[in-house]
Formats: structure tokens, sequence, C-alpha cells
């Protein structure tokens, strides 16, 4: 930028003359298109969407949003208008996935990703559930795995992504050095626009200890504005910061400038340096558009059911963003004709994948069981869930199950005529293959525990709770003191601080996932190998074989808010 120039020397005609000399040679903004996504998560298919509509009594109305070959039709409409869209992703593109991407080690995605011309993505914590060595598979194509049961099995040749993975702040610990690049330049109608990545840096609280092996992270804002210098040495001004990290907001989707963000993101924008003109965020699934700083920040849901269409106005001499707008475009198939190449490779997926997904399991104590928490912080399917778990390994001696809010992805619903849940349903609930873990805690130990649920931004509520498990909490109370002192119980009884206790978690959480680090501090710990989803299946067909099916619409009680 250069320092402004002082002109109170120039007589009022003088500057009148000057004034109206550069309004008339000022050049004309070009104009460059962005297409934006964010937390795909694998979602080939369409999902439900509660989509605003002031005619309906609850002023929303539910439609099918989303699938990847609806999404490419809206990539293509808004190529179509400027043939040099640039297609850009903030993150979580894999992984946290439903079974029709998930059973085949999300290959299908990335070839989504590069059939819907992808140029680059950031990084999201999702991309490293499996590690930094899958991930660098998934990015440059083979076969040598760590799930060796589902890569390759789609196609024998993966390819690995034709788009670039950004991360100014990931650090392999080996060399000290990003291990993706840290910004990447596009160029659009003569305009150079720099790219910036970085992933949430509390990433380490939400993926396990083995996805971070080997791996640090850096804070947001200080590894991006480190890589200004060297953008700006290669005469780049428009830089736009591509983060997967987010905020929400009361307001709807499609407001023009919200005024009520709020979140991790808000903090992070302010201190960027004044050079990154645009943040494209993540993480949250919310859809905003917003400024913080006079920058422009947005977000489009999730599940590809939103693409950001972002306008940018470049000074053709300065080269720097002179202005930008979002509008967040639902992905809906009324509104856009679906792409024929992904509409392809989905009905392959599709029908490849269709003996596994449509295998009936269950029924169900009621048409559906929702992860929604009730004020106590509770839902009906986080009991269920718990429950499961508390009995797949009862026999090994467990006594309380927990359960991460986080892992519990969606609802289970019987459609109408629909008897049973089906394995798509229940592999979309549970689809990270986590396995189960059987560790030991003293009563002080839980109280410590249960504590912790507070002190994670990032963790996804309060941990469900088995059977026969209870407590109160108090939301006035200071940090550390939550949880109502003596009111822990087992099957009725107060948890006495002297006593050990036999405790069963998925592995993600033994290994102090969602910032739960006392069960790192576990003893006689033993992988049972039991995977979730397996436990989840084999209860509901037990119940099911019973004569009184699983589930209630309503939770329990188990947790019980002062």
């Amino acid at each position: 930028m250069k320092p402004a120039r002082s002109y109170a020397a120039l007589g009022p005609v003088t500057l009148s003359i000057l004034l109206v000399a550069c309004s008339s040679t000022q050049p004309k903004p070009v104009d460059v298109n962005l297409a934006v996504f964010n937390d795909f998560h694998g979602y080939l298919q369409p999902a439900k969407l509660a989509y605003p509509d002031t005619s309906a009594p609850d002023g929303k109305r539910i439609i099918e949003a989303g699938g990847i070959d609806v999404l490419g039709g809206v990539i293509n409409h808004l190529r179509h208008q400027d043939p040099e869209l640039l297609v850009i992703a903030s993150g979580d593109l894999i992984s946290g996935s439903p079974p029709i991407s998930s059973l085949w080690a999300d290959e299908p995605t990335i070839e989504a990703m590069n059939l819907l011309g992808l140029q680059l993505s950031a990084v999201g914590n999702h991309e490293l559930d499996n590690g930094k060595n899958e991930l660098l598979r998934i990015v440059n194509g083979g076969c040598a795995s760590n799930r060796p049961q589902k890569a390759c099995q789609l196609h024998k040749n993966y390819q690995g992504a034709r788009f670039t993975y950004l991360a100014a702040n990931l650090i392999d610990n080996q060399t000290g050095k990003p291990v993706f690049p840290a910004y990447k330049i596009l160029e659009a109608h003569g305009q150079k626009i720099a790219f910036v990545g970085a992933v949430l840096k509390d990433v380490a609280r939400i993926v396990s200890p083995a996805g971070m092996d080997g791996l640090s992270v850096q804070d947001e804002a200080d590894a991006i504005n480190a890589q200004i210098p060297a953008i700006k040495a290669q005469g780049v001004e428009a830089i736009v910061a591509v983060i997967h990290q987010g905020g929400g907001t009361r307001e709807s989707y499609n407001t023009p400038d919200c005024a009520h963000l709020q979140g991790p993101i808000v903090e992070i924008t302010k201190r960027l340096d004044p050079a990154v003109d645009v943040v494209a965020s993540a993480h949250t699934h919310q859809s905003y558009t917003c400024h913080v700083d006079n920058r422009l920040v947005f977000q489009g849901g999730s599940y590809g059911q939103f693409v950001s269409h972002v306008r940018l106005g470049i000074d053709p001499k300065t080269h720097d963003i002179v202005s930008a707008n979002n509008e967040n475009l639902t992905v809906d198939a009324h509104r856009y004709t679906p792409d024929p190449k992904l509409a392809a490779l989905r009905q392959e997926v599709e029908a490849r994948s269709q003996h596994v997904l449509q295998r009936p399991i269950a029924r169900l104590a009621v048409p559906q069981i929702t992860r929604s928490t009730d004020a106590n912080g509770e839902s009906a399917l986080g009991d269920l869930i718990a429950d499961a778990q508390l009995q797949a390994t009862r026999k090994l001696g467990a006594q309380i199950a927990f359960m991460n809010g986080g892992g519990i992805r969606s609802n289970f619903t019987l459609e109408p005529g629909q008897s049973k849940l089906t394995y798509a349903q229940l592999a979309a609930n549970q689809p990270f293959g986590n396995t189960l873990t059987l560790l030991t805690l003293s009563g002080a130990q839980l109280y410590q525990l249960m504590e912790e649920q507070w002190e994670s931004e990032d963790s996804a509520g309060l941990m469900q709770v088995s059977e026969g498990f209870s407590y109160r909490w108090d939301p006035a109370g200071k940090p550390g003191q939550k949880v109502v002192s003596g009111s822990l119980r087992l099957n009725g009884q107060p948890i006495r601080l002297d006593r050990d206790y036999r405790i069963v978690v998925n592995n993600f959480m033994a290994q102090g996932g969602d910032g739960l680090d006392t069960l790192k501090q576990g003893r006689q710990v033993q992988e049972t190998g039991i995977l979730d989803v397996d436990a989840l299946e084999q209860y509901l067909v037990s119940k099911d074989a019973s004569g009184a099916p699983a589930g209630r619409a309503t939770p329990a009680g188990r947790i019980q808010r002062l």
C-alpha cells in the first residue's frame, strides 16, 4: 500500500480538476468469480435441508439439496457465466462420510472433485482422521493404505487428486516444514489471486492422536501472515484466506451482510494481515455472509448443499481486491441441470454399493430417533448408542459407556413404508470405523472427566451416557465446578471417589479426543477390536428379536441440568 498523499495545499479549482481527471481515467475493476464450498464430507447424494420459507407454518420447508451431480450443475451454471471461474473448497471434503463414500475409502469423492474441476482446498480436521500417510495416498494415488479392505476396491487404479491441498500451519515434525503447500496462486481474467490455506489450530483436540502422529499445528493467523511477504514478492496483491475454522449467526443463510457473527473465525480474521481481503471459512457447517474489519467472511453450510458464489472486483492497476461480495446458492435439482459425468459416477457408486447399503437391520420402537440434544444436553440417539456399546462389552467387565456427541453423525428416521433401519442409515450414523476400548478410572477421575466436557470449544456437546449412569450439572458453575458434587450415580448408588470403575469408550475418545485428557490416564486398557457400528447393529438386532425394538422419541433423563 502506498502512503496517503495530502492535497490540502491545492486550491479548490485545481483539486476539482484533479479529481475529475482521476475519475475519468480510473480503470474499471476486473470481475473475478469464485465457486466455493466446504465440509462436503463425501455426500455424493442429496440430503434433507430445512429451507427458509415464509409461507410454511414454521417458516421452513424441507427439501432435498446437494448431490454431486447437482453440485456440478451449479458450478457449470456459474462457469457458463464466467468460463474463468475459480473453484475452491475450505476443507473436510472427506471422512465423516456416509457409507456410499466411506465404503470406498472416500476415493469416489476425490474422483468427483476432479470431475468438478476443483483447483484447491484447505486441509480440514477430517482429512486427518486416518493419519498423514493415508491423506498423502488420497492426494497422490495408489493402493498402499491403512484401510486395505476399502482402498482401490471401487477402481483398481486409484489416481489421486488433481487439485492441491493447502495448509500453511500443518507442520511435519521431522522436517519442520508444512506437509502441504501454504498457498497457491491462481489466475483469472489476467489477475493473480493468492489463496492461503490453514486448518484450525486446535485440530489435535478433535482428531485422534494416531491421526496427528508426526504432525503439529501452528496458529492460523500467524501462519497465514507469515506467507504474505513471499506472496507480495511475486507481485500478487489479491489475497484470500481459506481457513477450516468458522463461526455462526442467528441470521438467515442468505442475509447479505450479517451483523451477529460469533465464533473463533472472528478473532482469527481480526488478527490477519491487512493484505488479506477475503476469508473463506468452514468447520461449523453454518451459512453466512458477513464482514469483519471490512473483510468479507463467508461459509456455505455443508454436505454440498450450498455453493458460495463470490464476486471479486480487482483493480487492474494495483491488482488489489477493491470489492467482494457473496451469495450462497442452494444446490437444488429443480433449479440446476445435473452434470452428466458426475451423474454417471454417482450412479456407478450407488449400483456398486447397493447390496451392502440396503441390507435391512432391525425395527425401531419409534419412527425417528434424533441426535438433537435437549436442554440438559442429552439425546435419545446418544442414549441408544451408549447402551449398545455397554451391551457389547458388558461381558468384558464394562459398567459405564460414554459416547462423544461429534461421533453421532445422523438421525435414525424410518420413511413411510419402511419397516426396518438399513445398513446405510446405520453406517451414516457411525462412519469413522472406531473400535471400542475398555479402561479403568477411579471415581475421582470420573468427576474430573465429566468436568472436561466444558473445556473444549470444539467438542460437539456433552458426552452421552449409558443406562444406569446419571449426573446433574449447573450451568452457573465455574470452570471445573459444573458437575454437582455427589450427583454421579451408577445404578442408583453414588460414585465413590476411591473406587475403580470400568469404562467403555471409542478409541478416538480413549486417546484423548475432544480434549478428554483424563481418558488417557485410564488403567488396564483393553482394545476390544469391536467396531462401534457392529456393536450398534448387534444391539438393534437383539432388541428387535426380543420383541422390544430399541429406541425412544425423547431422552431418558440421565443428564439433568439445574
